[in-house]
């Protein structure tokens, strides 16, 4: 027998019925002998409505002492839900205690709303493990140095689930959620999506980071860091589904790369719509500007995308790159008020009606013209790509939001991915 890290997202724990569920659920495994640590996310809805409420309240400039108390307010979502998972599983004649992640604890630096774990002490939760115990740990979140609350960003369950599974040497890491594995895109948008069997770590990197929602990049860089193996898989199957079978269900998430894998050349579609370009146009064309502009975006922490320098003329470049649509106006004001008056560029302008649109698959690496044949299916569908970003598996592109469906669909068909045949097995 095993020590098994279970995940289950928002709407796993959405209303006391279905914690009941993932009570139950969780008990089969317990009582089938595994050592059972289960992650929950706070349920659906509730982070929202306290950032909302935040909202209504903030001051008209947001400073870091507010960051603080929007993490001490999002971080009460999770231990709610962990409690009443733990009375859940009490209810079935399971042993059980929940613990939040400054219990636990759960280190992390102090970067308020997008903390990053630094590390996990295992002790305590090993000792309840060994008496017989469930062990239910809030996600998302985790304490600084000061000993303030952090909590991890959105999807931060997915990171917690996979860091104490590394911390504690998981055999798997388990993440129920409401869809039953990795689709080759969102079935919303191309109902024709297949789910994959198997996608490599790899893979699974690139498209958390350009826009799926499957999964958080962070938990994938974790796995991959300290080979945790994942499974994505449904929490809406019956509860009662067979161990065995439900051990085997929706997508293995793995380190090796198979001949099967090669040959599909793109795995999936990913897409963002969470994106904005900035343009800064004017710029003096000399070395070090990129670091001019940049440097301050990130030392206020905000994350760059794609990233684009036009040819200089007469001195003067234009340079654009995207950001989070989260981060965009305190990105305009940060380059309006510090870097413009530095630089002595023309102009600062922004776009926040822009999306990214991917592929992405590790038989790119022996294939040619993948590339040509994106740009072709986009062309012949009259949408216009305003910048590119490549790496050896992934090429993406910036285009107007109002097209993302209709481009997904168009890229979905060309690279043959409606065809049942795609799905690899494991």
């Amino acid at each position: 027998m095993a020590l098994i890290v279970h995940k289950y997202g928002g709407t796993s724990m959405g209303s006391t019925e279905r914690i009941r569920n993932v009570a139950k659920r969780v008990a089969k495994w317990a009582r089938a002998g595994h050592q059972m640590v289960v992650v929950p996310s706070a349920m659906s809805g509730e982070t929202n409505r306290l950032l909302g409420l935040a909202s209504e309240l903030a001051p008209s400039r947001a400073d870091k002492s507010y960051y603080r108390e929007l993490d001490m307010l999002a971080a009460t979502g999770e231990q709610a839900s962990s409690a009443l998972l733990a009375i859940a599983l009490q209810a079935e004649g399971v042993p059980s205690v929940s613990y939040t992640g400054w219990q636990v604890p759960v280190r992390t630096d102090d970067s308020y709303t997008k903390a990053r774990i630094e590390s996990i002490d295992d002790k305590r939760v090993r000792a309840d493990l060994d008496a017989g115990r469930v062990v239910i740990v809030t996600g998302f979140q985790g304490i600084d140095p000061a000993g303030h609350i952090t909590t991890l960003g959105r999807g931060g369950s997915d990171t917690s689930a996979v860091a104490v599974a590394a911390a504690l040497k998981a055999a798997e890491c388990l993440i129920y959620t409401d869809v039953d594995g990795v689709y080759t895109t969102d079935p919303r948008v191309v109902p024709a999506a297949q789910r994959l069997k198997t996608v490599s770590f790899e893979e699974m990197l690139e498209m958390a980071s350009l826009g799926s929602k499957v999964l958080q990049i962070r938990s994938v860089e974790f796995a991959g860091k300290y080979k945790v193996p994942m499974r994505v898989l449904s929490s809406f199957t019956p509860w009662d589904i067979a161990l065995d079978e439900e051990a085997k269900s929706g997508t293995l998430i793995t380190f090796e790369e198979d001949e099967k894998m090669e040959k599909a050349v793109v795995s999936g579609i990913a897409f963002n719509r969470s994106e904005a370009k900035i343009s800064v146009r004017g710029v003096p064309d000399t070395p070090g500007i990129a670091y001019q502009i940049l440097g301050p975006v990130a030392e206020a922490n905000i994350d760059v995308d794609v990233i684009l320098q036009n040819i200089g003329k007469d001195g003067k470049t234009d340079f654009s790159f995207t950001v989070n649509q989260g981060d965009y106006n305190r990105t305009m004001d940060l380059l309006r008020e510090v870097v413009l008056p530095k630089l002595g560029a023309d102009e600062v302008i922004g776009n926040s009606n822009i999306c990214k649109v991917s592929i992405v698959g590790i038989g790119m690496r022996s294939h040619v013209g993948v590339a040509s044949t994106m740009f072709r299916a986009l062309s012949e569908e009259g949408i216009n790509i305003q910048m590119i970003s490549t790496s050896e598996i992934k090429t993406s592109v910036v285009i107007d939001e109002k097209y993302l469906e209709l481009a997904v669909r168009a890229l979905h068909t060309a690279f043959g991915l409606d065809s049942a045949e795609v799905s690899k097995t494991a």
